[in-house]
């Protein structure tokens, strides 16, 4: 019994430190505080009394109208998240390189142009989210995030990649959205343990061949492009659960298609196909399949083998009557839209 009290009373200990830590207000920072957050107060200028907190280790001043980070804020080396989105900031000082401690730092939805390269001194980044900026290129220094894990770019101006980004080994996801690539860098076939590669919306008509060895990719887009051949090297990327191709030129797939077994959501809408290759009916655990607004009159007997099948879009495509009806037939547990 009086293991079980101290148990309660470390706990209600914990939970009365942790609610004194997290303030929203500077005025109430005490020396205990760890958090604090300052979103949406119409700020202009950050208040110079937060820079006396050493202790603090997060700090969101997200949705406010801040167009400068004062040098100050190197002060705060205890600093581990850092949510500066929603402002008007362009740059950041290169004081910023003392917040060693950093992990996340997030930037998104500001007027960046270019990155400082200090940028690469802050060594043990987990994740740096960019969306919706104006970059148009990325410093070489980004090398330095070797620990980086997440890195979101979308909706920027970027068009093109430094081949530094090879270094990034640890990166798990890597959305590129909405930028201007035309090409990616052999260098991207580096980043081994990438599991979501989103490049939606750029001008991309080709990938290095590289990209084969991202074979633990498990999400890949590839929509919103110029692609007229599919890439080949995809092929290799048997893990794949999701892969999204729509809004491109393709007017047929390889046999190589039906490697990716793993797939489970297959989106070709908006192409240019023709037929399909027999090997679809390898993807046995298809659930989800987007055909839309393609040429297709007709589907190899083989997709009656996708058992798993759930879903089959081929709205917008010339088939007749009696081919929707032999469909039907082999997919008879599938909701088909023609």
């Amino acid at each position: 019994m009086k293991k079980l009290f101290l148990i309660f009373a470390f706990l209600v200990s914990a939970a009365s430190n942790t609610k004194a830590q997290e303030v929203y207000n500077v005025e109430e920072v005490t020396e205990k505080t760890d958090t604090l957050v300052l979103s949406n107060n119409f700020l202009t200028k950050i208040p110079t009394k937060i820079f006396q907190f050493k202790n603090l280790k997060c700090l969101i001043l997200s949705d406010n109208q801040l167009t400068i980070l004062p040098k100050e804020i190197s002060e705060l080396t205890n600093l581990i998240r850092l949510d500066l989105s929603y402002n008007k900031l362009t740059t950041l000082p290169k004081e910023i390189t003392r917040l060693t401690k950093l992990k996340e730092l997030r930037l998104e939805r500001n007027q960046f142009v270019i990155l400082p390269k200090e940028i690469g001194e802050l060594k043990n980044l987990v994740l740096l989210d960019l969306f919706r900026n104006q970059l148009t290129i990325l410093p070489k220094e980004i090398e330095n995030l070797i620990n980086l894990t997440e890195l979101d770019l979308p909706h920027n101006k970027l068009t093109i990649l430094p081949k530094e980004i090879g270094n990034l080994t640890n990166l798990k996801k890597l959305n590129l959205d909405d930028n201007k690539l035309t090409t990616l860098p052999k260098e991207i076939g580096e980043l081994k343990n990438l599991k979501d590669l989103s490049l939606e919306v750029n001008q991309l008509s080709i990938l290095p061949k590289e990209i084969e060895n991202l074979t633990n990719l498990t999400e890949l887009n590839l929509s919103h492009n110029k692609f007229s051949i599919f890439p080949r090297e995809i092929g290799n990327l048997t893990n794949l659960i999701e892969l999204s191709l729509r809004y491109n030129q393709f007017s047929t797939l390889p046999k190589e298609i039906g490697n990716l077994t793993n797939l489970t959501s297959l989106v070709l809408e908006k192409n240019q196909l023709t037929i399909l290759p027999q090997e679809i009916g390898k993807l046995k655990n298809l659930t989800q399949l987007y055909l839309s607004n393609n040429k297709l009159t007709t589907l190899p007997k083989e997709i009656g083998e996708l058992k798993k099948l759930m879903f089959l879009d081929l709205m917008g495509n010339p088939i007749s009557d009696i081919e929707k009806e032999k469909i039907r037939r082999m997919l008879p547990n599938c909701r088909i839209k023609f």
